[in-house]
């Protein structure tokens, strides 16, 4: 009995270390395959530029490989976007789940 204990106990603290140690999950919005992270500007550099577009960035992640960005446009909508980490395209920006701009 306690044997078995133990393998469940162990089972479960290796399978919490795998989740842990997993990247995040995308919220499927966008993808980027935008290469190795070595490559990518910074989240930094993202930032200031937009800030000199305009723009409010309270808050930036990784998101399926590619930068988001939660803050307020140069429109002064508040919005959720998506911006390729190598080249800093704009790829989607959404309000409220209302789609703003999506690449074609």
């Amino acid at each position: 009995m306690m044997m078995t204990r133990l393998i469940l106990a162990a089972t479960a603290l290796a399978a919490t270390s795998l989740t842990v140690a997993s990247p995040a999950l995308a919220t499927g919005k966008m993808t980027c395959n935008a290469g190795p992270q070595a490559k990518w500007k910074s989240q930094d550099a993202l930032k200031a530029n937009l800030a000199k577009q305009g723009w409010q960035v309270r808050k930036s992640k990784v998101d399926g490989g590619c930068y988001e960005v939660y803050g307020t446009d140069e429109k002064g909508n508040r919005v959720e976007a998506y911006f390729h980490p190598v080249t800093f395209e704009k790829l989607l920006v959404s309000r409220r789940g209302q789609v703003l701009f999506k690449k074609k």
